[in-house]
């Protein structure tokens, strides 16, 4: 007989739009116990098996917290109510918890505030003065700020949607059938409500359960965390101002890149990230919640690191394609990766088809380059050990692309845009200096062979695993590597020697070095300069852990051919920290997001 062993979520909070796939462990007729599905199609035994979801609904009502979804929440902060900031993220569940999140949410203040009333009004007039004190009750002043729950609720702003608190049979419990297959993804009707899995083995014959169902519960359904949205800062003009990017569109002559290492599901385990809820981690939501953070973008190009092979064909590639985009893939190599061929991560390159044409692709395997360099300049006695250093499955994606958009100049009419665009992940190991700084070099020549045949602009993107003052950094920056730089004294193979080899001619700039070159005054101006290192000239950090926060993700560009119109806002450090470090249920890597929009310069004749 067909029967049901065992059933488990692989989370117990759905989230809308985010797919849930129990776990279904099933004993066949002839004993085998396996997960494999047994559908009405193919019956065994004259068996198969049967699904249903329900949705539980009761009368009872709770207002949720913006921050804690799975607790009640208890205070809401009228400034929200009066800002007309969505009235969800109003909602806390104490004191406490408003205070922590404090700094984030003053943000939602600050923007809407400034959208309602351009001279601006007193923050305290609105909002009132917060503050914790030593019994960690939160205190106000002012016009009154919060309203408590359950002393004097706020029925002067209009109705407050409410969710539906359980399950209690007491409280008028009402189910609906929302599914008859083995996967559900929960809608926004489902907010609030817990869920009811059941699953049992039915006679093909009399259409009628084999044994009892069973069944599996729940926790309440919660919104999908939505981050506020990062603005797109412009940098090139006499006036900073922001860009919308729900409205965005490239003006003539220019075109916007994203970089982000999205953090690949095989690294995003509850060891590395402690801190991060469970369900937060989990694919099915952080793949849902990576998309629509990148669609949001609008960006014309985009490079993404730490893509698996199956995420890419499964996913990013058929919902990109969708959006407008054409896809390209590089998965890296296996001489070290001995786990799931599907798994394996690498870089993916995507550009809107209606601004771009693919003309050209190069694949850069560096564990090839490795092999040429033992063979050239190691002993034969020595190569695998030089070997077992340099390969490291690393690769580089470049694209050469035809732009379709706007007159190219009117000094060369007709002539053809083209753009070069490097994707790349570079080593990540922090005790092999010399192989960081030897990976770079490598992909740096490759693409002064194709600037050389091409003449053309070129941006290198991607995570380089290398903070600002690295050599890995110089070269890119500067584009030599100071011949006294310490990561040299790492060098057991000799192939960073002679140190004067330790060059290439591409006039490559950091993209937001930008913000720290602004000239002017003004609040956007203001809050970029407080995320940027003074000391380098770049952001304060790109990649936000519990045990690590700095910058290694880069977007370097050919100054000659390109100018910097615009930057995407970088984010606040103590804003993140709510959530202990990245990722997070509002953000779903451990990186941050880099976006850029380029102006291609006009070619002066020679």
């Amino acid at each position: 007989m067909l029967s049901v062993v065992r059933v488990h979520l692989p989370s117990e909070i759905p989230i809308v739009g985010c797919e849930i796939t129990p776990y279904v462990l099933l004993r066949r007729p002839d004993g085998a116990v396996s997960t494999d599905d047994v559908p009405e199609t193919a019956p065994t035994d004259g068996q198969f098996m049967r699904y249903r979801w329900y949705r539980i609904q009761s009368d009872r009502k709770v207002p949720i917290c913006s921050v804690h979804p799975m607790e009640q929440a208890t205070i809401q902060c009228l400034g929200c109510l009066k800002s007309k900031i969505p009235v969800t993220k109003s909602y806390h569940c104490s004191a406490k918890c408003f205070s922590d999140a404090w700094q984030h949410h003053k943000v939602l203040h600050e923007r809407a505030s400034s959208a309602l009333n351009e001279n601006g009004a007193e923050e305290e007039e609105l909002f009132g003065r917060f503050g914790c004190g030593g019994s960690g009750v939160l205190s106000t002043a002012g016009s009154g700020s919060l309203s408590n729950f359950g002393q004097s609720p706020s029925v002067s702003n209009g109705p407050v949607p409410l969710y539906p608190s359980g399950t209690d049979k007491n409280s008028g419990e009402t189910w609906f059938e929302v599914g008859r297959s083995r996967t559900y993804t929960p809608s926004a009707d489902d907010i609030g409500h817990a869920l009811k899995f059941e699953c049992v083995a039915v006679d093909s014959e009399k259409r009628s359960p084999v044994g009892p169902p069973t069944s599996i519960m729940t926790s309440r359904v919660i919104p999908a965390p939505t981050p506020t949205p990062r603005r797109l800062i412009q940098v090139n003009g006499d006036v900073l101002g922001h860009l919308d990017l729900d409205s965005q569109t490239s003006s003539l002559g220019t075109f916007t890149v994203l970089s982000y290492n999205i953090l690949a599901d095989a690294y995003a385990t509850s060891d590395a990230y402690s801190y991060c809820p469970t369900w937060a981690l989990s694919w099915a939501y952080r793949r849902q919640n990576l998309l629509r953070e990148i669609i949001g973008y609008h960006a014309d190009i985009i490079c993404l690191q730490e893509v698996q092979l199956n995420h890419f064909e499964d996913f990013f590639a058929p919902e990109l394609d969708k959006h407008g985009y054409q896809a390209l893939y590089k998965k890296r190599t296996t001489e070290v990766y001995s786990g799931n061929p599907m798994a394996i991560d690498g870089c993916a390159t995507f550009f809107r088809r209606d601004k771009f044409s693919h003309v050209k692709k190069y694949e850069v395997e560096f564990n090839k380059a490795a092999q040429s360099l033992t063979d050239a300049i190691i002993p034969a006695a020595q190569k695998r050990v030089a070997l077992s250093r340099l390969i490291k499955d690393n690769i580089a994606l470049i694209a050469v692309l035809e732009a379709k958009f706007g007159n190219h100049g009117a000094e060369n009419p007709g002539k053809r845009q083209l753009l070069c665009v490097a994707n790349t992940h570079i080593n990540v190991h922090q005790d092999l200096k010399d192989v960081k700084l030897w990976e770079v070099h490598t992909l740096l020549k490759g693409l002064e062979k194709i600037a050389v045949s091409a003449d053309i602009p070129m941006l290198v993107c991607g995570d380089f695993n290398s903070t600002p003052g690295s050599s890995p950094h110089g070269l890119l920056a500067v584009g030599k590597v100071d011949q006294l730089h310490p990561d040299l004294a790492i060098d057991p193979l000799g192939i960073l020697r002679p140190p004067s080899k330790l060059n290439h001619q591409l006039p490559l700039v950091s993209t937001y070095s930008s913000f720290a070159r602004m000239v002017g005054v003004g609040y956007d101006l203001e809050h970029q300069r407080r995320r940027m290192d003074p000391a380098t000239n770049e952001p304060l950090f790109t990649n936000c852990t519990r045990d690590f926060t700095g910058t290694v993700d880069y977007i370097f560009y050919t100054a000659d051919s390109l100018t910097v119109e615009s930057l995407l806002e970088l984010l606040d450090e103590e804003s993140l920290r709510k959530d202990t470090a990245l990722p997070s249920p509002e953000w779903s890597s451990d990186h941050i997001a880099l976006l850029a929009e380029f102006r291609c310069k006009p070619r002066i004749r020679r």
